[in-house]
């Protein structure tokens, strides 16, 4: 995969759950999980809009084994196992419905540097998280890159729904492929 053009997101924590992606510029992403009054695990997405100020983006509550539970985007309420569907047509793959009704699907690159990429209805690459060898920064350990691309497809992989999508369902598939879901 080419990297120029795309916005390139360093991803800490070997736990997806438990981590932040950062640029040049600072953290953007915040996943915080913990565990709530009721006993239940609870793991929110945080995107910062300006210094010292981040919004909800998500909450995603597990179940009582630790598997999939349910994720509140926005303002819609649905099974985390709908982000991740099995395709059955791509070894790994996993599909979901975009905010704007299309059908994305991250799935093995089968490349030299292990990426999963995203791709829209029409199969362009629009996004890829691309595993690295841990390395210390003063945010935290990096262990992997989110990658961005632009210009791919419809352009708008960087418009904050489908960013904020494409994060979580990143995040989510990172967990099932870890945990073998």
């Amino acid at each position: 995969m080419a990297t120029t053009g795309n916005e390139v997101l360093s991803w800490t924590s070997q736990d997806p759950r438990q981590s932040q992606l950062f640029g040049s510029y600072g953290v953007l992403y915040r996943f915080q999980t913990e565990t709530n009054n009721q006993g239940q695990t609870v793991t929110t997405l945080w995107r910062a809009i300006r210094a010292n100020k981040e919004d909800r983006v998500a909450k995603l509550e597990w179940a009582p084994n630790g598997g999939l539970g349910r994720a509140v985007i926005g303002k819609s309420t649905l099974p985390m196992a709908d982000l991740v569907r099995p395709d059955p047509r791509t070894y790994n793959g996993r599909i979901f419905n975009g905010p704007d009704g299309y059908q994305y699907r991250w799935r093995p690159a089968n490349n030299a540097q292990n990426d999963v990429v995203l791709q829209d209805q029409n199969d362009n690459v629009i996004a890829f998280y691309r595993p690295t060898r841990p390395q210390r920064y003063n945010i935290g350990e990096v262990h992997g890159e989110l990658h961005f691309v632009r210009n791919a497809g419809a352009g708008v992989v960087m418009h904050p729904p489908l960013m904020d999508t494409v994060t979580v369902t990143a995040m989510l598939y990172r967990f099932v492929m870890a945990f073998g879901l």
